[in-house]
């Protein structure tokens, strides 16, 4: 079932020990990874300071992307979870891409993780919108 899932574009959770092992060239001194999530071949990891977004990209997949999420610059976490027939669970985080939070010109942009229907997004989502609380109290202060 986790092949089937990870090629209908659903992440399943990864072992801390196989995401440094794989990924752990990417990481910034000290920085450690927290909670990891894999598809196929792409996969997003939390650490104590970004989430990491691994995108294996080609035929062979030995071309990557790596894109970061700073925590610091989510402001909004929405959740979705799966219904009947092949919905699946989603949850879409909303952040700042400009490098200054505050300003009068602020640019953002969203991203969307899919899950299967099975999977319990809730505890991530609490973390998430606990995450995007605290930046809202600190921007907004």
């Amino acid at each position: 079932m986790g092949l089937f899932s990870g090629l209908l574009g659903n992440y399943s959770e990864v072992s801390v020990q196989e995401l440094h092992a794989q990924y752990g060239a990417y990481l910034m001194p000290e920085e450690k990874i927290q909670l990891g999530f894999k598809l196929v071949r792409d996969a997003f990891i939390f650490t104590d300071d970004r989430l990491m977004l691994i995108d294996h990209q080609g035929v062979t997949g030995k071309k990557t992307r790596v894109a970061s999420i700073h925590l610091n610059a989510i402001y909004e976490v929405t959740m979705e979870t799966g219904g009947t027939g092949f919905d699946d669970s989603e949850i879409t985080i909303h952040y700042i891409t400009s490098p200054y939070y505050k300003t009068n010109n602020v640019q953002t942009a969203q991203y969307k993780f899919e899950f299967g229907k099975k999977f319990n997004v809730q505890p991530i989502y609490v973390t998430l919108l606990s995450i995007a609380h605290e930046n809202n109290k600190r921007l907004n202060a």
